[in-house]
């Protein structure tokens, strides 16, 4: 698992230069578990983490280069990225 959430994460840091690598993992694992736990929710059977590899990395294709602006417009997030002092990759 690991793996593929440093992967994922290098993919998201690759669409979205605001982000430093410490938040795309975070969103990374965000994305991930809300996949899941959806899907979990809706009744729907388990596919595997290949199946959830690829739809979070669908989502970072799709909406990772604006993920950054998603912080700003809902601070009930903002907590999960504050950072000391963390750069950009």
């Amino acid at each position: 698992m690991e793996d593929i959430f440093e992967r994922l994460a290098h993919q998201l840091c690759d669409k979205n230069s605001q982000l430093t690598m410490r938040q795309a993992r975070i969103w990374v694992e965000y994305l991930w578990e809300d996949f899941e736990a959806t899907r979990a929710k809706a009744g729907r059977e388990y596919e595997g983490k290949d199946t959830t590899e690829r739809i979070v990395s669908q989502w970072i294709n799709s909406y990772g280069p604006k993920l950054h602006e998603f912080i700003s417009n809902n601070p009930r997030y903002q907590n999960l990225f504050e950072e000391e002092q963390d750069y950009l990759h």
